[in-house]
């Protein structure tokens, strides 16, 4: 791939952080927890859930129902709501002592903050537990949290980077960076004309990232002065992987979750 120089451009505004492998992962918590709140509002073990990257939690709740041959109505989502909120306050240790923060995660939104950037979450989580996994690990002093957007707001990804939008009075796509590691990120921002930075530590390729049109693509947030280089310059052309720039770093994708995904239904 050819060396793409970076040009000063117009500086991000805003940014929408996804959660899950993101900025954190559960390694396998969050499905024992989305499995108790299944089990307090159907009534039913868990035995099968349904897909789960990129999807919302309550799409995944409905979804998991139906596979258990079960037909939920809006009165049992909000009822999943509550419950999948009590069962992360309830399990904090557990949380904290099977999840983690991903290595970078805490500098990357201590040194954004100290440089101006509002920051705030997009993510298919429901508000509470969003809320309890980013201050289980301390990540969640530096969020904007009024005007985020979460599962419980809306069921696709371009739906909630509009409701963040709309909440942030934010109108101006350039203004505005999101940083998420599945495809399903990048395709709620880009539907919006936002720029994206992809982060490779789920289960998605660098390749893939870029392929799904991330404008920049990296292996983890080590590199916090390369995050924010690409947060104040632009490439001469998009789809850059700039995993290059620091080589030395290595890691292979985070993915040590066994049937886990992105949101608290998975991880």
């Amino acid at each position: 791939m050819p060396t793409t120089a970076l040009e000063p451009r117009r500086r991000t505004v805003l940014l929408l952080w996804d959660i899950d492998h993101t900025l954190v992962e559960m390694r396998g918590i969050g499905k024992e927890l989305f499995r108790r709140a299944f089990a307090e509002v159907t009534g039913v073990r868990m035995e099968q859930q349904a897909a789960v990257d990129g999807m919302t939690d309550l799409v995944i709740f409905r979804e998991t129902a139906a596979l258990h041959g079960i037909t939920t109505s809006p009165p049992d989502e909000q009822r999943f709501a509550a419950a999948l909120t009590r069962a992360h306050q309830d399990a904090v240790p557990e949380i904290q002592a099977r999840g983690r923060a991903l290595p970078g995660a805490h500098a990357a939104l201590t040194a954004l903050h100290a440089h101006g950037f509002q920051q705030t979450v997009v993510t298919g989580n429901i508000r509470g537990s969003a809320r309890v996994k980013l201050a289980a690990f301390g990540l969640d002093q530096h969020i904007q949290w009024d005007i985020g957007a979460y599962g419980d707001d809306a069921p696709t990804r371009p739906e909630l980077v509009a409701t963040a939008l709309t909440r942030a009075h934010t109108h101006q796509p350039h203004d505005v960076t999101l940083i998420g590691d599945t495809p399903a990120d990048i395709q709620g921002a880009t539907a919006h004309g936002i720029p994206t930075i992809a982060i490779a530590t789920g289960r998605t390729t660098t390749q893939d990232l870029t392929t799904a049109g991330a404008h920049h693509t990296l292996p983890n947030l080590d590199n916090t002065a390369l995050l924010l280089t690409l947060l104040t310059h632009h490439p001469a052309t998009t789809n850059q992987t700039t995993h290059k720039a620091h080589r030395h770093h290595n890691h292979p994708r985070v993915c040590e979750e066994e049937t886990t995904g992105e949101q608290s239904g998975q991880e």
